[in-house]
């Protein structure tokens, strides 16, 4: 059998055939409404340790995902067996299963003016990248070894690097998402990447890690030859970290670690835990919550940039909105589900490409547009500069928060000695009402546009 030849992604014609095949016969037994997502995708990783090739692996990943909407029932369903006699048993026996669940009303597909109508190659944010067909094995393991710098990077007398990893892999995801109100959408996208991790060991045999990555949708933006030495700078820049005592302290965060405070809201934001009593940021819709600094948009449709999507998983068309004004909230996250059930005004369910914008507490930005983890530094005077989180959670339904945290002690603008075993804790509302300056220096490789970022009066614990 001629294989089919498929240039612009993974999925087939054949394939796409098969998923739409799938809401034909449910509805032939019985279902109300379908949606069924086909995914496929390829990942190719080169591994080396310690200067040496050392592992190589080849995943690929096909299924589908059957949404059946029965008789005021709901259920979902995948497999991977893209016959179809199988499919068609299959899809029986799924519309049974239904029609076995409890009833809940509140299912059923958005509504067909919500949904996208110009997905249709699933290259229109570009975000996939001709150039993943043209790589083979060896190009793929020379840029693996080329990121290496075991045995040959210059160390001060007495350390040594006792561990280098190293990573190169890319993939393509291809997604292609129908149902039976006449929704078609297909999203395509590859990604290219970086890391490495370095141990190294000082003349009093402690030893420490540093860690660096990058991606791109496209293997032109892949910042190549930096991750490992980043990574021995990291590791270097933590040798013989201090006490430092507890206390109230200005803290700035780094920005490859400042998401990690932004999620929480987000995860607020959602309906689903305002319905269920486990949001902080309930009955906050158009309120000023926080300061007036903060403020959040959704950059979904930004072409070539990670994150960007033209539809959600129910096929609702994103758009670019606002999430946070000046500390007003502007929008929840509610799905068709949870819209029909809460009267709450549907949008989409989650965020795509979030971007926090920057901000100064004296209302000045540097002259020069660089805005970054240094200049804050300079900014704020004293305090820690965390870059690393160790474990810690934060409660949803209070906003209080507890991580451990490493990083750096600062006095005057100028890093003083590296600190570790630290505890923060507070409140959400409270830490993001006390946002003195937001950077303007997220990482182009990351989905989540965030800042390096400074509080004022963060409780630390030693």
């Amino acid at each position: 059998m001629k294989k089919e030849k498929n240039t612009t992604g993974l999925i087939s014609k054949s394939e796409k055939n098969l998923a739409l095949y799938c809401i034909d016969a449910a509805l032939r037994h019985g279902a109300g409404q379908v949606r069924v997502s086909l995914s496929k995708s390829t990942l190719d990783t080169f591994g080396m340790l310690n200067g040496e090739l050392d592992k190589v692996t080849h995943a690929a990943d096909r299924s589908i995902f059957l949404y059946i909407f029965a008789d005021n029932r709901y259920g979902t369903f995948s497999t991977n067996m893209l016959e179809e006699a199988s499919l068609e048993q299959f899809t029986a026996q799924a519309v049974e299963a239904v029609r076995m669940l409890a009833e809940d009303r509140h299912r059923r597909l958005p509504d067909p003016e919500r949904t996208e109508k110009g997905a249709v190659t699933g290259q229109e944010l570009g975000l996939y990248d001709e150039a993943y067909g043209d790589l083979g094995s060896d190009e793929k393991s020379r840029i693996a070894a080329e990121e290496c710098i075991w045995g040959r990077a210059g160390l001060p007398d007495g350390l040594r690097i006792i561990s280098e990893e190293c990573e190169y892999s890319d993939s393509v995801d291809d997604n292609f998402l129908a149902d039976s109100s006449g929704f078609r959408g297909r999203h395509t996208e590859t990604s290219f990447a970086i890391c490495s991790e370095i141990t190294i060991e000082d003349t009093d045999g402690k030893k420490y890690s540093g860690y660096w990555w990058d991606s791109s949708p496209c293997l032109s933006g892949l910042q190549r030859g930096q991750c490992s030495r980043i990574a021995l700078g990291k590791a270097v820049k933590q040798i013989r970290p201090l006490g430092h005592e507890g206390g109230s302290f200005t803290m700035v965060l780094d920005r490859s670690v400042s998401s990690r405070l932004v999620s929480p809201l987000f995860s607020a934001l959602n309906t689903a835990s305002i319905q269920q009593e486990s949001s902080f940021l309930k009955n906050s819709l158009g309120k000023k919550i926080f300061c007036g600094g903060l403020s959040i948009t959704d950059a979904a449709r930004t072409c070539g940039k990670p994150g960007a999507r033209l539809f959600d998983t129910e096929g609702v068309a994103t758009k670019d909105m606002d999430i946070i004004v000046e500390g007003t909230v502007k929008t929840y996250f509610t799905n068709t589900y949870m819209a029909i059930k809460t009267g709450m005004e549907a949008t989409v369910e989650g965020v795509s490409r979030p971007v926090l914008l920057p901000y100064s507490k004296d209302g000045r930005l540097p002259d020069d547009g660089v805005f970054d983890a240094g200049k804050i530094i300079q900014a704020a005077g004293s305090g820690i500069y965390v870059t690393g989180f160790n474990g810690g959670n934060c409660n949803s339904t209070t906003g209080n928060f507890s991580y451990g945290i490493e990083g750096f002690a600062f006095k005057d603008g100028k890093i003083t000695h590296p600190v570790r075993e630290m505890v923060i804790t507070g409140n959400m509302i409270s830490l993001w009402n006390n946002l003195a300056y937001a950077g303007n220096d997220a990482r182009a490789c990351t989905r989540w546009q965030i800042p390096s970022l400074c509080f004022s009066n963060v409780d630390f614990s030693a």
